[in-house]
């Protein structure tokens, strides 16, 4: 259907409307059966209208009036396409060099090895622990054991004050002897309680003691040879120099009073599982040293060591080496 078919059909549609609204106000018969006829007319040729038929009319007009030369085919509107059917536009390749896959390690043989070895180590780490654990609560037991004998052992005797007949010889034909108990002590030190509160040390010491002094005398270089000697071993003395016109010592006079002090350690050796026994004036002058296995230290043991402190037969260097 052309414009000018479409003005006209609405300027008629128009009329028949205003026609209708006049007959509606009064307007005369003829003219309402004039306007009723031209609404059947109007509405039969709407009817009767081909719609595809017309768009066919318009395209054949439309491509007359291009070959005429009326109408700019750049001006024609493009076709519409449906979104999924669009051409994309092709992707711009990337120029980048690939990355190297990940490199890929057969290592299941070493991490088996490793794995091997570090259970076996600890095992070994666990067995060495438990091991290290049962000797050091042994220690333990056995400096215990050794506090509560000791500590019954001083308390009789400081009762009972035997004599110790065992003379402790000090230079040439000069010994201290005759000495009787005179006071005994025992005491325990132990780890604190972040540390496991082991028993780690037991102190034994007896004071022994006889009537008298001892005199001897020592000449020029040997009186300073010899009083180093009487402090070595802890014994009390009084020293009387005798000096010439250059205030030189020519000679000296030795008081040494017949007391003795007698002293054992048994310290706990954790790092070597061992106890252990640090003694003075034992059974000599002088220091000494005896290593034990916190397993022979039984009851049999201390009393052989009580023997040895009365100066009675006793088997305890015996015993000390099992």
């Amino acid at each position: 259907m052309s414009k000018l078919e479409n003005n006209a059909t609405g300027i008629a549609i128009s009329a028949a409307l205003r026609a209708k609204q006049e007959r509606r106000a009064g307007v005369s018969a003829s003219v309402a059966n004039d306007i009723a006829a031209l609404e059947a007319s109007l509405l039969a040729d709407i009817e009767t209208f081909d719609l595809d038929a017309a768009e066919q009319q318009a395209r054949r007009e439309e491509n007359a009036s291009s070959g005429a030369g009326l109408v700019d085919p750049r001006l024609a509107f493009p076709e519409i396409v449906p979104a999924t059917n669009a051409v994309r536009p092709a992707a711009k390749a990337d120029t980048r060099p690939a990355a190297p896959p990940p490199l890929q390690v057969d290592d299941s043989n070493l991490l088996n090895q490793l794995r091997q070895q570090a259970e076996i180590r600890q095992r070994e780490l666990h067995s060495q622990m438990a091991e290290r654990t049962s000797l050091n609560e042994a220690i333990d037991q056995a400096l215990k054991q050794t506090f509560f004998y000791l500590h019954e052992f001083v308390q009789q005797l400081n009762i009972v004050k035997p004599g110790i007949p065992r003379p402790y010889p000090l230079v040439e034909n000069y010994a201290i002897d005759q000495l009787a108990w005179q006071e005994g002590f025992a005491d325990y030190r132990a780890q604190s309680q972040s540390t496991g509160a082991l028993v780690e040390l037991v102190s034994f010491s007896c004071q022994l003691a006889a009537p008298g002094n001892l005199r001897l005398e020592r000449d020029g270089p040997a009186v300073d040879r010899f009083r180093k000697l009487l402090f070595d071993y802890g014994l009390q003395f009084d020293c009387k120099e005798f000096k010439n016109e250059r205030r030189y010592v020519e000679r000296a006079e030795f008081a040494i009073r017949s007391q003795l002090s007698v002293s054992t350690r048994w310290r706990a050796d954790f790092d070597n599982a061992c106890i252990v026994i640090e003694a003075r004036n034992l059974e000599r002058l002088g220091s000494s040293i005896h290593t034990l296995h916190p397993r022979a230290i039984d009851r049999s043991l201390l009393d052989e060591f009580g023997r040895l402190i009365l100066a009675q037969p006793n088997r305890f260097r015996e015993l000390a080496r099992r």
